[in-house]
């Protein structure tokens, strides 16, 4: 067998599930494996009654498409696990993906049934992304809805991700991405930093202060390594006396002091207040302790200067999955024509067809509906606009015929990211920023 991969890049082939191989391998006995066909990534419906959804995790996806190759271990695992054909692992040694994918670019909004990902290829190579794209764009989509909200809700203050230690050691890699593509300023994760080019933050936790002999002394040590500049916890003991005790060792440029504990409106003003009674007019105030986007709205109008989150943003917010599906909606048949297919059990129901998007947007700017044009499938979206509807084009090339399309990988394309969600959250309607349960901010229109 032909094992053509770069031995120093790690191969992403078995992150799948074991059905998506013996679907290939049946597909290739009955001689069906290679009809062209379309699967879609979307979701029926957004969860926890959000107003809207993020896509996060394409850049991610598309490089480990790239790497989605079967080599020399991974053939030889799988053969000894002897469930598929010599003839299949033959063929996965030659695989790579050499379709088409065209979606909701990363950092873009979406709703219940948007195509997030269309995916055109033979059957057998649509099929065994289907495990990855939805494990990727599951969790950082579901990560980057959640920080979306935290960003809207603190009102232009600046907000740092700090919640690696609550999840898996990669996905917390991951989650900083997700987060810092939907607004996040920073993370406290230094792999992500390396990565992906996110500003790092951090300075000290309650250990630090508990190390010291007294919290004078943890200061001091600090402020000697760090500078005035640094952040004090202040909340170890006694938050009025640690404020004391802050400004007497760092002086009034101390750059910040960070509260991690207490009734936080509270507490928030009555360190401003004393902060300003020192003099220390310029010191910044930092939150955390178990932030979501409901306490940090809570806090936007408060003197806080900026907000650390932890769990909320690292699992989802308690949403820690989008429920994306990832469904056929067309095929050819023997005679080489498109036929529509579509599931029919109920609440599971897919709408079949290739399809194309437009957003169909109000006189001044703000999206009304997510148009899905049923036809000829990505690219021919004008048809079906009708006469003075003002609309543009949502889904973009991500991969043409197997090559990943440039803007939507590496640090530039977390950047592009960032940029699109802010242009995208500028057309939402004001509903679309509530944190009530309730609809999505714009209906779904098949056309």
């Amino acid at each position: 067998m032909n094992a053509a991969i770069d031995a120093t890049v790690a191969s992403t082939a078995l992150l799948t599930d074991r059905y998506e191989l013996t679907m290939v391998d049946a597909a290739l006995a009955a001689g069906t494996a290679e009809r062209r066909s379309v699967f879609e990534l979307f979701a029926r419906r957004l969860s926890g009654a959000r107003r809207y959804g993020v896509v996060a995790g394409t850049g991610r996806l598309l490089e480990a498409i790239e790497r989605f190759r079967f080599g020399e271990e991974e053939l030889a695992w799988l053969e000894s696990q002897d469930f598929l054909r010599p003839n299949t692992l033959v063929w996965l040694a030659d695989f790579r993906f050499r379709g088409d994918i065209w979606g909701y670019p990363e950092g873009e909004v979406f709703f219940p049934g948007s195509p997030i990902l269309t995916i055109e290829s033979s059957f057998a190579e649509a099929v065994l992304l289907e495990t990855l794209a939805l494990s990727v764009l599951n969790a950082d989509s579901a990560i980057a809805t959640a920080a979306s909200r935290m960003v809207n809700a603190a009102n232009g203050k600046p907000l740092a991700e700090m919640g690696s230690r609550r999840t898996g050691e990669r996905s917390a890699v991951a989650a900083a991405r997700a987060a810092y593509i939907a607004g996040f300023s920073a993370t406290s994760n230094l792999e992500a930093g390396r990565s992906y080019g996110i500003p790092t933050m951090g300075t000290a936790a309650h250990s630090f202060t508990l190390l010291h002999d007294s919290e004078r002394a943890a200061f001091e040590a600090q402020v000697a390594t760090l500078g005035p500049d640094t952040t004090l916890l202040v909340d170890t003991y006694d938050i009025e006396q640690g404020v004391r005790t802050a400004i007497e060792v760092a002086g009034t440029e101390l750059g910040a002091v960070r509260i991690d504990s207490g009734d936080l409106p509270v507490v928030v003003a009555q360190v401003r207040k004393q902060l300003d009674e020192l003099g220390a007019t310029r010191t910044r105030i930092t939150v955390t302790n178990d932030l979501d986007e409901h306490t940090v709205a809570a806090l936007a109008s408060s003197p806080v200067d900026g907000f650390g989150v932890g769990t909320s943003v690292a699992t989802g917010s308690g949403s820690p999955t989008m429920g994306m599906v990832y469904k056929l909606v067309a095929r050819t048949g023997d005679d080489g024509e498109w036929v529509s297919v579509a599931k029919k059990s109920a609440e599971k129901a897919s709408v079949g067809g290739r399809k194309s998007v437009r957003r169909l947007l109000d006189a001044h700017g703000i999206a009304q509906a997510e148009l899905l044009f049923l036809g000829d499938g990505p690219g021919g979206e004008d048809e079906g606009v009708e006469l003075g509807e003002r609309t543009r084009t949502v889904l973009a090339p991500l991969v043409l015929a197997g090559e990943t399309q440039p803007g939507h990988t590496g640090r530039d394309g977390i950047e592009a990211a960032r940029d699109r969600h802010r242009r995208a959250l500028a057309e939402l309607p004001p509903i679309a920023m509530s944190l009530t349960r309730g609809d999505p901010a714009t209906r779904t229109e098949y056309r």
